[in-house]
């Protein structure tokens, strides 16, 4: 299991992301929480209002939904983080496989 993390410019497109994903099967779970950001772009600073979301998925899906993500986000380039994960409890990661699992 791993976790994706990114940033959507808001609440609507986070949404929108999960949803896409959730109905290819590439994730179990999207949770999204609203955030402030102050970065540098393009020689400005800017200080902004976003959206962060953790996807839950297998290892091998992170290429697939990398490209999801960067097919319809709506930043010229995404934060895009995978996070390995050691342990995770038996029956969430059982629930994990069942709801990813292609055919």
């Amino acid at each position: 299991m791993i976790l994706i993390y990114t940033v959507c410019k808001n609440k609507t497109e986070a949404k929108k992301i999960a949803a896409m994903l959730l109905k290819l099967k590439l994730i179990a779970c999207a949770n999204w929480w609203p955030i402030e950001s102050i970065y540098r772009w393009k020689d400005k600073v800017v200080d902004d209002k976003e959206a962060a979301m953790i996807l839950k998925t297998r290892k091998n899906y992170y290429k697939k939904i990398e490209s999801v993500i960067k097919k319809i986000h709506s930043y010229e380039m995404p934060c895009i983080i995978k996070l390995s994960v050691d342990q995770v409890e038996k029956k969430y990661k059982d629930w994990l496989v069942q709801e990813t699992r292609i055919v």
